[in-house]
């Protein structure tokens, strides 16, 4: 039978009578993630569990909106009151109404709260935290490219379009190859890198649906270059860099899908300071309030701005545990009034490790699949090393993810002619630790003529036995394939879904290879942690 239910676990219906009985109390209200999936994962969940605690400590009644059964954000005691209820305008404006919170919290919740909050504002609900307009001015394009000029800041050439027409002229002006995606995406969907006219169009054939009226942002691509990202604290009067993240994978591979080490340590004269610099700056001209995401790229020594999150990313979590901070406690508060001094955070975090960062990926269980990394996301997890040394981290977090890098065997090397220098002294390591090189004509010979030997074998399209074969008959323990271009990308798909299928570790960058290769130095007696040693 029926029965009275103590915990306030509300969801709506059309009925005649409402059981919500809201409370005369301060509150605010928290969006959530909504359901996860690729690129809008549990990291974000942490966050809106995070940020419902400190408004708990601050006195606020809270009440969380997500309709995810399957998080912590969801538990019936995580805030003081839960609506299951989709993330759309109506459902969120229903409960404000009902509820009269002081105002809602977007950032934790990621992209999904992020893209409400324009609307939410005209309905009259107060965004807590960043100002919307700020929000506004790091997803427009126009506005941000604006400020960016003004401030004398590097970014790539960019453009936006709305029309088939427009979009070819503008990566006419750019040049290719270009990135390509909607405005207001999750996880990068329906990016892509695009290297001619006729796939642009195509590209923008497939993407109508997810398009629909939003503008199609169009970015000169920087191939080669390297990536970081940076979370900091901004309190309209100071900002503090919660940490730097250095990319092991290049720019072009989607943040959530590439391994990363913190803190930093690879970085070319000057380029730690400009970023700092570049943030702090950024931070406080934009007006945020709370937590913000820089992604930062650099080619040749220049650094660009990739693009402004003013809200979570999927590696607070991450710094959060590295550093020992409660970085979205103190975010949140940030949000609320309290300075960053009244927080207790008066410097930037040092971290007293070294941590990796490793996604996971879900190819085993889909044979066949491209293991090939680009700007759309695609791994379903990621897991956490911790070492003295990046290299020693780095294998922790490999071995987490379930790759484990050869101790002996062979190695199959066959990279696009840029990196035919930089990849000799992986090469070189590769053979002083006793395996075994072989490659296809031009890296065998590149190889071959800097004293290294290397067995010559078949591309796939030139005859058998070729690398694929070699793969298949479990010839080769460990795969390093770097393409460049479209027709390199697509032409050596054979080679990497034959190592995929036979679980067979596979790297597509120089920077990754590097990594590896450190990693594989390491003996398996490397210093472990124990959990409890780390507190968030």
């Amino acid at each position: 039978g029926e029965f009275q239910s103590h915990t306030p676990y509300l969801y709506s219906t059309y009925e005649s009578h409402c059981e919500a009985a809201p409370t005369d109390r301060d509150k605010i209200m928290i969006l959530g993630s909504g359901p996860n999936r690729i690129g809008q994962g549990i990291e974000f969940d942490y966050c809106c569990c995070h940020a419902a605690y400190a408004l708990a400590e601050r006195g606020f009644e809270t009440i969380m909106v997500n309709c995810n059964p399957e998080t912590v954000s969801t538990d019936y005691d995580t805030a003081d009151r839960l609506y299951f209820e989709p993330l759309s305008l109506e459902h969120v404006i229903e409960v404000a109404r009902k509820e009269r919170p002081r105002g809602v919290v977007v950032q934790p919740g990621g992209q999904t709260p992020l893209k409400l909050a324009n609307a939410l504002e005209k309905e009259g609900l107060k965004v807590v935290g960043t100002p919307v307009d700020a929000i506004d001015l790091a997803e427009d394009r126009g506005r941000f490219g604006q400020l960016l000029n003004r401030l004398g800041i590097r970014q790539p050439a960019a453009g936006t379009a709305r029309t088939v027409e427009e979009a070819l002229k503008v990566a006419d002006r750019i040049g290719y190859p270009v990135l390509v995606r909607p405005s207001y995406v999750l996880g990068g969907t329906r990016m892509r890198i695009v290297y001619a006219p006729d796939e642009l169009a195509a590209w923008l054939d497939m993407a109508a649906e997810v398009v629909q009226d939003n503008v199609v942002l169009i970015d000169q691509f920087l191939e080669d270059a390297f990536e970081y990202d940076v979370d900091a604290i901004c309190d309209g009067k100071r900002v503090v860099i919660a940490g730097i993240l250095e990319h092991v994978e290049e720019a072009g591979v989607h943040s959530g899908d590439s391994s990363a080490i913190f803190p930093a340590y690879k970085f070319k004269a000057g380029v730690r300071d400009e970023m700092q610099q570049i943030t702090r700056q950024l931070g406080l001209k934009m007006g945020v309030k709370g937590l913000m995401n820089i992604q930062f790229a650099e080619k040749d020594g220049l650094l660009y701005v990739l693009e402004v999150n003013p809200r979570a990313s999927r590696t607070v979590p991450f710094l959060a545990k590295a550093t020992g901070l409660p970085l979205v406690q103190i975010a949140t508060r940030v949000m609320v009034g309290d300075s960053l001094d009244e927080c207790g955070l008066f410097e930037d975090p040092v971290a007293p490790h070294f941590f990796a960062k490793a996604p996971v990926f879900p190819f085993a269980k889909f044979p066949g699949a491209d293991v090939l990394l680009g700007p759309e996301m695609r791994s379903t997890g990621e897991v956490m090393g911790i070492g003295r040394t990046p290299g020693e981290a780095y294998m922790k977090a490999m071995q987490g993810a379930g790759v484990h890098l050869p101790k002996s065997g062979t190695v199959f090397i066959s990279v696009n002619s840029r990196d035919k220098v930089a990849v000799i002294p992986i090469a070189r390591a590769l053979h002083d630790l006793g395996f075994l090189l072989t490659g296809t004509r031009g890296t065998a010979l590149a190889l071959f003529d800097a004293g290294i030997p290397t067995q010559m074998v078949y591309k796939v399209n030139e005859g058998s036995p070729n690398a694929a074969d070699l793969i298949r008959k479990g010839d080769i323990d460990l795969v390093i394939n770097t393409p460049l271009g479209a027709e390199s990308r697509f032409d050596e798909k054979e080679i990497r879904v034959a190592a995929s299928d036979r679980g067979l570790p596979i790297i597509t960058t120089l920077t990754a290879a590097e990594a590896a290769v450190e990693s594989m130095r390491i003996e398996d007696n490397f210093e472990r942690f124990a959990l409890q040693d780390w507190s968030q």
